[in-house]
Order: structure tokens, then C-alpha cells, then sequence
């Protein structure tokens, strides 16, 4: 199944609603409008494989853009709208993306009118100018009838690598047309959580995660209703699930330690209607989950995977109850635990985790080397996402780590070199570490450990004035939150800098990650 199949079948029914207006699309006018872009997009000149990319925060019209990619043999990235001009304009530019569908708000915020780039077709939700097409003018003048032809599209995610440049996730487009392939977009939704034509899902997060838009476009497969929310509000959420009767949510743990913090009186929401709620993104501390737990009841589950599609583990809330901490068994793939040089570990020893496939089932666009990296020294259907853990004697997977010292916080990923890549440009700064320390809401914060110039003293106007420039130079949310200053980082006679001794100053030798 997919859009076109409802929009025949309900035509009338709630696609997408957005939460506090009465803005709503159903699934006819999903269905007319997707086809309507994707003839644009046709008649300009794009074909099987070319790519566009969505720079949108959570609007009405996001799934219909994903749609019409979807259903035209397209590759769709959805870029994060917090990040920076020139950080935006590398994924727009690395994906080679021939159209990008934007607002004038995201273009005045990140100063995206004129820069650089391949992209020949540019299109504006809220009026045209400039370069910028409006959108609804632009799609108006093509019929609503789908294509003669129509080949599945695919997702093209950006995930950093620990350099800190985004990497596009490139997965081979399927065969099969989209009525024929539309169905495999929900296998794993349906399956696990029972999502289907009756399913009400709540988006609490941005869609331009790759979480939230595969809930989404899953909904949508399945014939389910998205209430949308434009941003993350706990109060919000709750009152939501209660107003529109939803059946599944997503989450990450942040969420969950927002909403357990609120005073208030429970019971003034029914929460009958709920019936999975689905985390993921970071690690949930055990007490948050048990508390969660108490409070929804068995009602919630995790998954372990990432945008790469390259093996999934999943646990039940009764399965979790049993064996708490666990991310749970492989559903998709085999699990391997291995050591540095690839050799297989027995259960109960921490070590990277692989999963095996019948074949590696992407590669990291424009980077062999990040590809090959990813893959076992030994095995190369065999694939890594840079996590350590454990595998128990019944096949419950557990993390203890991470290969590298990415920082989780609230779900979202952070990579330290591109910050430490930025403030050691500043002048009064001889040498910077960025590390993750612990935040009670967040799991973790940004926090930079600074050697200073020679002839500069530390100062509270000094940590401030760096703060500013990192502010002024990367995405604020990727921004420390403090800056610490040291006589000395530890790094050996390398170069290399020995992370650990500086993580187990603010997390204990216990807590500390692998360098």
C-alpha cells in the first residue's frame, strides 16, 4: 500500500493535522499535491536517481515533498534547519540535490538567499523571490494525475561521522514501482508495533530526524492519521495524546524526563487510546524508564539501530522488565561483538558491535574510506555504527559505550572534533578538547576544555567571548554549554589527545569511555 492506494480507498480521511490550528491534509489532497510536484520535478529534467532536499521545519505540506520524491525514483534529504548557512549548504551541495523546498523564515535565519550550489530548482512554501519560486504557484499549473511511470524513491540521511563532516547514508533505490514497493516503508512498524490503517501517530520531533520521518512516512503506508506537533512541548504532548486519541508515539529519553518533571495532576489525561509508545536516539537512564513504565504501563519499547538500515535490535516492555538496561535481540541482521582486530568475543564481553547482513546494504555517499571503515577487517557484509556492548547468554544486547566519544544529548548527536575544529581557530586559544559531561535532562552536555594562549589568563569574559565565537561559527545546539580552562591536555607524544583522563574528571573512572 501507499498514498495512492488510500486517497482512492478514503480519499476524505485525516492524512496530517497540525496540532493547535485547524491546519489539516487528507489524504486525496497528499495524494494530489505529491503528484502535482512530482510532474514539476519531471518536466524540469530530474530523473531515476537524482536527488532534492527538504529544508522545512514540521509544515503541512513536509510529507507531500517527501511523496512526490518517494513516488518519482528520487533520492529525498531532509536537512536540519538549525544548522548553520554554510553547514546547510554542504549536505545541498554533497547530496547534489537539483531542488530544495524551503520558507523565506529558514532562508532569513540561516542566510540561504545565493549561496553557492548545483541546485537549479528552488522553491519557497511562503512565497517566491529571487532565486525562489513560490511553491504553491509552481505546483498549481500540473495536473494531480501520478506519473505514466513511477520508481520508489529512497531516503538520503546525513549522519556525522567523527570528523564532524554529515555523510550522506545512500541505500541502492529499489527495482519495483511504488505501488508494488510502497509496503516495505512499514515493514518493521507493522511487524513490531502493530501500526496499521486505524493507527493515530503523535510526531513530537523534527521530521528532519531520521526516526520521526520514518514513523511518518510509515503512518502514511499504512493508512494511519500523523498529528503533527511543530516543536516539542511535554505538556503539549500529553494534552495531544489525550485530544486526538493517538494510538503510537515516538520518543527519545530527554522527552520522557521533561514529562515526568511536570507538576501536575496525571489523571486529568486519558492516555486509554495509547497504545505503543517507541523510544530510541540515546541511551534511557533505567530509573526514567522505570518511572515511564510505572506511569504509561507496559506500553513502551525500544529499538538499537541507526540510519544506515544495517541491523535492528528490539525489546518488549515485559522483556525489559526482566532484564533492565538491555536494547534487546536482533530483529533484523546477526549480532557480532568483536574485539580491535575483529575477533569474536564471547557473551558477556564488551566489545564493537557488528551486524551481519546477506550484503552491506549502503555506503556513505562521495566516502569510500568512512564505508570501508564501517565495515569488519575480515567480513564486509559485516557493519559497525561505533557502539560497544554485550551480547548475554540469551541474545539481549547491551551498550556499555562508544567507540568514539561522540556526546548524546537529548537524542541528538554530536561530534567534537568539528567544535574543537572551530574554537582552535580563535586567537587566545592554543589547544581545545571538547567532551560530553553529564546533564541530569539532557543525558549529556557540551563542554570545552581549553588551553590558552601564552600571555592569556582565564576569565569569565574570556569563557563568555568564546562561547559567542562558537555560537557565531557552528549550529548552537551543537554549541558548548561551558568552557573549562587547564594548563595542559593530555596528549601523547602522537599528537593524539587522551580523551579518557579528562572524562574521568567529570564522570568517574567507572563512567569513562574508550579513546
Amino acid at each position: 500500500m501507499y498514498i495512492g492506494t488510500w486517497a482512492q480507498q478514503n480519499p476524505e480521511k485525516v492524512a496530517i493535522a497540525i496540532t493547535g490550528s485547524d491546519n489539516q491534509q487528507t489524504y486525496k489532497q497528499l495524494n494530489d499535491r505529491s503528484n502535482q510536484l512530482s510532474r514539476l520535478w519531471w518536466e524540469r529534467g530530474l530523473r531515476r536517481g537524482d536527488h532534492v532536499a527538504i529544508f522545512l521545519d514540521n509544515d503541512i505540506r513536509y510529507m507531500e515533498i517527501v511523496w512526490a520524491a518517494l513516488r518519482s525514483g528520487l533520492y529525498v534529504t531532509p536537512i536540519n534547519w538549525h544548522l548553520t548557512a554554510a553547514e546547510a549548504a554542504y549536505i545541498l551541495d554533497d547530496c547534489e540535490a537539483k531542488s530544495i523546498v524551503t520558507s523565506s523564515r529558514i532562508q532569513q535565519s540561516v542566510g540561504l538567499f545565493g549561496f553557492p550550489s548545483k541546485c537549479e530548482i528552488w522553491l519557497s512554501i511562503d512565497g517566491g523571490a529571487g532565486s525562489y519560486e513560490d511553491y504553491d504557484s509552481a505546483i498549481g499549473t500540473y495536473p494531480a494525475a501520478p506519473l505514466p511511470e513511477q520508481p520508489a524513491g529512497a531516503y538520503m540521511l546525513y549522519s556525522s561521522g567523527t570528523t564532524g563532516r554529515p555523510k550522506g547514508i545512500k541505500r541502492p533505490l529499489p527495482e519495483q514501482s511504488i505501488d508494488q514497493y510502497g509496503a516495505t516503508f512499514a515493514l518493521s512498524h507493522k511487524n513490531l508495533w502493530g501500526m496499521d490503517e486505524n493507527s493515530v501517530y503523535l510526531s513530537t520531533a523534527p521530521l528532519y530526524h531520521s526516526a520521526p520521518i520514518a514513523f511518518a512516512t510509515a503512518t502514511l503506508v499504512l493508512g494511519g492519521s500523523i498529528i503533527l506537533m511543530q516543536k516539542f512541548d511535554a505538556l503539549e504532548s500529553l494534552k495531544n495524546i489525550d485530544k486526538y486519541s493517538v494510538t503510537h508515539t515516538q520518543w527519545v529519553p530527554t522527552m520522557f524526563s521533561r514529562m515526568l518533571k511536570l507538576d501536575l495532576d496525571r489523571s486529568q489525561f486519558d492516555l486509554s487510546s495509547h497504545k505503543v509508545a517507541v523510544h530510541a536516539a540515546a541511551p534511557c537512564p533505567r530509573k526514567v524508564k522505570e518511572q515511564m513504565l510505572d506511569w504509561w504501563g507496559d506500553i513502551i519499547y525500544e529499538y538499537y539501530g541507526g540510519s544506515e538500515g544495517n541491523g535492528l535490535t528490539h525489546v518488549t516492555p515485559q522483556e525489559w522488565r526482566k532484564k533492565p538496561g538491555t536494547v534487546g535481540r536482533a530483529v533484523m541482521g546477526k549480532l557480532h561483538v568483536c574485539d580491535e582486530d575483529g575477533k569474536e568475543l564471547p557473551c558477556g564481553e564488551p566489545g564493537l558491535i557488528y551486524f551481519e547482513m546477506p550484503k552491506l546494504p549502503f555506503k556513505y555517499h562521495n566516502d569510500t574510506e568512512k564505508t570501508k571503515k564501517a565495515q569488519h577487517p575480515q567480513h564486509a557484509n559485516w557493519s559497525a555504527l561505533g557502539d560497544v556492548g554485550y551480547v548475554d547468554e540469551d541474545g539481549f544486547l547491551f551498550l556499555t559505550d562508544r567507540a568514539t566519544f561522540m556526546i548524546i544529548s537529548g537524542g541528538v548527536n554530536i561530534y567534537p572534533q568539528e567544535i574543537e575544529d572551530a574554537l582552535v581557530m580563535h586567537p587566545k586559544v592554543a589547544d581545545v578538547a571538547v567532551i560530553g559531561v553529564p546533564n541530569e535532562e539532557m543525558g549529556e552536555e557540551v563542554k570545552a576544555i581549553v588551553k590558552l594562549a601564552p600571555g592569556i589568563s582565564p576569565s569569565p569574559e574570556l569563557e563568555e567571548e568564546l562561547l559567542k565565537y562558537a555560537r557565531e561559527n557552528i549550529a548552537r545546539f551543537k554549541c558548548p554549554k561551558s568552557v573549562d580552562f587547564t594548563d595542559e591536555l593530555p596528549r601523547l607524544p602522537t599528537g593524539k589527545l587522551y580523551k579518557r583522563l579528562l572524562k574521568d574528571k567529570y564522570w568517574g573512572k567507572t563512567a569513562s569511555r574508550i579513546v
